[in-house]
């Protein structure tokens, strides 16, 4: 492959993913944005905090964001975003405790409702 035909060729790409990108960031985040990178998060602290104190639950709460990723069906940009935001919960308390204390199950409870609450919420409104 010649340089010239080289540099179309990645021209051509680059501009095909510009394309996607820019229609991605044209489609506005929905209206429980907010919420669900709130879940995302708090499904990461749990993966976390679930394992440190014995609940033996392997994979389940990353399981649970794969869900919502199938569910959401989020563009790169989105998906990456939300994925941040899984990774921050579980890093946050990665760094804050390396052993089960009663603060952790105290947050465990608190996350485990108000994902729940967070949920039932986006299910309520926004639900089929």
């Amino acid at each position: 492959m010649t340089i010239r035909a080289a540099a179309l060729a990645l021209l051509l790409t680059l501009s095909a993913t510009a394309s996607v990108s820019a229609q991605e960031n044209l489609r506005p985040d929905p209206p429980y944005e907010a919420d669900i990178v709130r879940l995302s998060e708090i499904l990461g602290a749990l993966h976390y905090l679930r394992d440190l104190c014995g609940a033996d639950e392997g994979q389940l709460w990353r399981e649970k964001m794969a869900d919502l990723l199938t569910a959401e069906a989020p563009g790169d940009a989105r998906r990456a975003k939300l994925i941040d935001s899984f990774n921050r919960g579980y890093r946050g308390f990665r760094n804050a405790y390396t052993h089960c204390t009663d603060s952790a199950v105290f947050v465990i409870e608190r996350y485990v409702k108000e994902g729940a609450d967070i949920s039932a919420r986006i299910a309520s409104r926004y639900g089929n």
